[in-house]
């Protein structure tokens, strides 16, 4: 691997980019969608996301969450649509970090009629998550991310909870660090051939306190994207932390969807 593409993986947490903002239209009248897929990022499982399986539960959502293997792009999205197919009508797609690249490929399935990333990669056509951090910015914040080994990454355990889940209890964040899934270099390099922001709504949950993906790195993508941006003061693990703001904003994306979108 070339350094400078390792350069590029180590430096996740900083990102900077300035984009244009991205015009959709809609013909359907907002609908309320009562089925919600999650999609975990790299490090994780699914198993995070159970504070807000709970809060949707509750309210009455079918929710059901993938269990990618995060090693390719293409094989995460394959796991994610079949997800989506076996849903009983209209689906609110949610990705967490690298969890936003698969959701933004995915969601240009039929049956998806929004996306919510939660302090989330919103890559475009052409993209991955390795040419969205290719540029460093000086002074970001670096994330503890060790060499790969096998072709795969794991964050340093004795730095995980600082980084990745500042405000996660610490007892919970030494237990993330200790039970990190290997993410496959792979599914970094996986390009979106078509991203499904540009013809879907979008709602973006901005972390302010991230040490991952940088707060104006957030921003910029949710602008892009024309997102509807809700911040919190939050770290990467907001998931774990906060579920009910989670919960929230995607409950508010079920009620705000459209029935169907333009394609």
């Amino acid at each position: 691997m070339r350094a400078q593409t390792l350069a590029g993986i180590a430096s996740v947490g900083a990102l900077l980019f300035g984009f244009g903002e991205v015009a959709m239209s809609q013909t359907s009248q907002p609908g309320n969608v009562r089925s919600v897929v999650l999609v975990h990022g790299g490090w994780v499982d699914g198993s995070g996301w159970e504070g807000v399986y709970k809060a949707l539960k509750k309210s009455g959502y079918a929710v059901t969450i993938v269990q990618e293997a995060t090693t390719s792009l293409a094989d995460d999205v394959a796991a994610t649509k079949r997800a989506i197919a076996s849903q009983n009508g209209p689906v609110i797609l949610v990705g967490h970090s690298y969890g936003g690249a698969v959701i933004t490929e995915a969601g240009t399935d039929p049956k998806v009629v929004g996306l919510v990333y939660v302090a989330a990669f919103a890559p475009d056509r052409g993209e991955s998550v390795s040419t969205l951090i290719k540029d460093p910015v000086p002074g970001a914040p670096v994330p503890p991310i060790l060499p790969p080994v096998d072709g795969y990454l794991l964050l340093d355990k004795a730095k995980f909870p600082a980084s990745f889940a500042g405000d996660v209890s610490p007892d919970k964040a030494a237990f993330m660090a200790d039970s990190q899934v290997p993410w496959g270099v792979n599914a970094l390099g996986g390009t979106i051939s078509e991203a499904a922001w540009r013809t879907k709504p979008s709602w973006y949950l901005l972390t302010v306190d991230d040490k991952m993906i940088p707060p104006v790195a957030q921003r910029q993508m949710a602008k892009r994207a024309g997102a509807t941006v809700v911040e919190v003061k939050a770290s990467h693990a907001v998931f774990v932390s906060q579920p009910q703001a989670v919960a929230s904003l995607i409950e508010k994306a079920a009620t705000g969807a459209p029935a169907m979108t333009t394609r």
